[in-house]
């Protein structure tokens, strides 16, 4: 359960949090799937996106460490053709996003947490107005280590002079949930993206929500008062 009077900042992921793409994701690779006839291609290319990204982040990091700057561009553009993610000029936001983030910004410090490149990330705050309800954004570039490890969270905490426990890391997959917790911090499970309610209880979110919009009414004055 959320413990909501510890908790003094939000750190979101991207993709499928704030960004509306994993549904777009999985439909690309579904047409793909579909051409060579795979059975049930919709449900597979979710399987196949959810199994691949532990491992993807997994040899970018690996790629980082050892300093192969071209190839990891090269296998992180490659990665996201291959995904159908979107590119900065066809960015589109989770509906009702934009007014919880004003909301909660009111009473909470915000952050980014994502594996995306920084030009992305600061694209999409752009796009959308939201950069300055954003203290820190942790991308890709922040790192060494990508989530499921837990130095993104805890980085972002150093940044906003906190401790880990007195933030909540908000996401809509196993990695995110996986992140927060091993950082020590409480986390929220979101079913816009690619998780599902089950698979994010499972890793041990601490509240699962319909989608990253109702955070406002349950971090906001209302439900921090209840």
């Amino acid at each position: 359960m959320l413990q909501r009077e510890t908790i003094e900042a939000i750190l979101f992921d991207l993709d499928g949090t704030l960004i509306d793409t994993d549904d777009q994701a999985v439909e690309a690779l579904a047409r793909r799937l579909r051409r060579i006839r795979w059975p049930h291609p919709k449900r597979a290319a979710r399987r196949l996106i959810m199994a691949s990204e532990t491992p993807g982040n997994a040899l970018v990091t690996a790629l980082d460490m050892l300093g192969l700057d071209a190839p990891l561009r090269a296998l992180t553009d490659r990665l996201r053709r291959w995904r159908g993610l979107l590119t900065p000029a066809d960015f589109r936001i989770v509906v009702g996003v934009d007014e919880a983030l004003a909301t909660l910004s009111q009473q909470y410090r915000l952050a980014v947490v994502t594996t995306r490149g920084r030009v992305d990330a600061e694209a999409f705050l752009a796009q959308y107005g939201l950069a300055s309800l954003f203290e820190s954004v942790v991308t890709s570039e922040s790192t060494w280590r990508l989530k499921p490890h837990p130095a993104p969270v805890r980085y972002a905490a150093r940044q906003l002079e906190l401790a880990p426990e007195r933030c909540v890391m908000v996401g809509d997959t196993t990695v995110d949930v996986r992140s927060g917790r091993r950082a020590g911090a409480q986390t929220v499970g979101v079913l816009c993206g690619f998780g599902e309610r089950g698979e994010l209880e499972r890793a041990g979110a601490d509240l699962v929500l319909e989608t990253t919009a109702d955070l406002g009414s349950v971090l906001g004055s209302a439900g921090r008062a209840a």
